[in-house]
């Protein structure tokens, strides 16, 4: 599987969540939707984390 970028993934949990400011939703996609928003979500999240303990990997480097 390869690896999204965090640009990728944002643009696709903005468009899941433009998706649900529509007018026409329909339960069954709207829960695929969800299952499929809270996935990215995590996805972002742990490479966002794994992004700030470099920097923070980084700052101590350079503060010694």
């Amino acid at each position: 599987m390869t690896k999204k970028s965090l640009k990728t993934m944002l643009a696709e949990f903005g468009e899941i969540t433009a998706w649900f400011e529509g007018e026409d939703i329909e339960i069954e996609e709207a829960t695929k939707k969800y299952e499929e928003g809270a996935k990215l979500a995590a996805e972002i999240k742990d490479q966002l984390e794994k992004s700030k303990n470099r920097i923070e990997v980084l700052n101590t480097k350079f503060d010694e």
